[in-house]
């Protein structure tokens, strides 16, 4: 992955606790099938096994693993989640999305039955937009930036696996072998 700053190595999908980064499950990526299409949905699949045996909590995550119907999917298993959304998801209503003559640290939301979006202006030309089943309401912080609640909670949530990147970056991985798949223990369940 040549944007990140690890850009060799394995990529393994990590399902971690907001507040101490202790990962409660882990997948390793294997790559694209030999044969066949590439798997579609991807990162619905990732989340719906990470979050395997779970109730009761929220599910925080980035707008790669973000659809509509993985939250509807989250719900029924009694999760819910708060996302960043990329702007070209088809089920965005267009008037999220308009940006022009919006005034700075201006809010928009839309609500569906069971799922609210925001759009929010941090500065003129440029939106953040959220999705969450969690939040009911269109409320905004009282802060001088007034950002909605939901941005708020994506922001106190989104955490966890970024600091197991950072605590686990800091150990060695430079061990000598030709196969890293002889390296790493897979283990199923």
């Amino acid at each position: 992955m040549p944007s990140k700053p690890a850009k060799y190595g394995i990529k393994i999908w990590a399902a971690c606790d907001a507040n101490t980064s202790y990962t409660l499950n882990m997948q390793v990526y294997t790559g694209k099938p030999a044969e066949g299409a590439p798997e579609k949905n991807q990162g619905t699949g990732v989340v719906l096994d990470m979050a395997q045996g779970l109730r009761g909590h929220n599910i925080t995550c980035d707008n790669f693993f973000t659809n509509y119907n993985l939250g509807q999917e989250l719900l029924k298993r009694k999760l819910t989640m708060v996302r960043t959304v990329r702007k070209n998801r088809a089920e965005l209503p267009a008037e999220l999305l308009v940006i022009k003559n919006r005034a700075p640290q201006s809010s928009m939301f839309a609500f569906a039955d069971t799922t609210a979006l925001v759009s929010y202006c941090p500065k003129k030309g440029k939106n953040v937009v959220l999705m969450s089943t969690l939040h009911k309401n269109a409320e905004t912080s009282t802060r001088e930036d007034q950002k909605p609640s939901m941005i708020l909670d994506y922001i106190a949530t989104k955490g966890g696996v970024d600091n197991l990147d950072k605590v686990t970056g800091s150990y060695s991985t430079k061990r000598m072998t030709a196969r890293w798949p002889l390296a790493t223990k897979y283990t199923s369940a």
